[in-house]
């Protein structure tokens, strides 16, 4: 998003006040990615954890999908010991996964739809779909004190069953946002974030947000009220390539205030 852009949108759609405190989760799965690459042992995601937080990050995510692509069980077992802010386990809702949830005790799990062919999450989780297996999943967790969030989009009736699961979270996919090519698409898939946000918080859900955000789109997304924090990976680790990981995520909390 071009700067002329995103001060208009930030003027015309973003209420005004005193700066809010925003935080960020940097997924480290990417690293992970290049270490499986070669089947070998580096370059480490947990040690990548470690200089994210002295780089400022406010939380670790990382995705122990059911096919192992990237991150793999010891990963998060050893994160679970060593990450000092807050560690966010996105999972898939299956049997295996919860019970290695349940075994970890993660600070709170973000629950997300999972296909093997996709390159990455495509989309939020259906929770309308699967509602009252979902409840019994999110009782299952939060029972044994491991706060619930749903990745999923910024609709109407996926906010509402979120709510109905008696989950604390919900995580607004921001996918559409991120990939919109001209300035009305922009606009709209800006809005339903704005309103998703909103609904949620009526609904008495925390917000949290994240999917395709990059240093240049990132701002209009941390301006909408009553957002708490943004999961972002791709780019952190995209720019840590060039200038180091705790650079690229200090980079990414300027980018969050628009002072990049």
């Amino acid at each position: 998003m071009n700067g002329l852009l995103q001060t208009f949108f930030i003027n015309i759609f973003v209420k005004k006040g005193e700066e809010k405190l925003l935080t960020l989760g940097v997924n480290i799965d990417h690293v992970a990615t290049i270490r499986q690459a070669r089947r070998t042992v580096e370059p480490d995601p947990v040690s990548a954890a470690v200089l994210a937080e002295l780089g400022g990050a406010d939380g670790i995510t990382t995705h122990l999908r059911e096919d192992r692509r990237h991150i793999q069980d010891r990963d998060v077992r050893i994160l679970r010991e060593t990450v000092r802010t807050h560690l966010n386990l996105e999972m898939a809702a299956t049997d295996e996964m919860i019970a290695i949830a349940l075994d970890i005790k993660p600070d709170y799990v973000t629950l997300v739809p999972e296909k093997r062919e996709e390159v990455t999450t495509e989309g939020g989780i259906d929770i309308v779909k699967n509602l009252d297996k979902f409840i019994a999943v999110v009782d299952k967790l939060q029972s044994a004190d491991i706060p619930v969030s749903w990745f999923i989009d910024a609709d109407e009736k996926q906010i509402e069953a979120a709510a109905k699961t008696q989950a604390k979270f919900i995580e607004l996919h921001t996918g559409k946002y991120a990939d919109a090519l001209n300035g009305e698409a922009i606009q709209k898939e800006f809005i339903a974030l704005q309103k998703g946000t909103q609904q949620a918080l009526e609904l008495g859900l925390r917000v949290n947000a994240g999917h395709g955000l990059t240093y240049w789109n990132v701002y209009p997304v941390a301006c909408i009220e009553g957002m708490e924090e943004l999961n972002i990976g791709h780019s952190i680790i995209s720019r840590a390539v060039l200038v180091g990981l705790e650079r690229a995520v200090k980079e990414m909390k300027l980018a969050m205030k628009n002072q990049l």
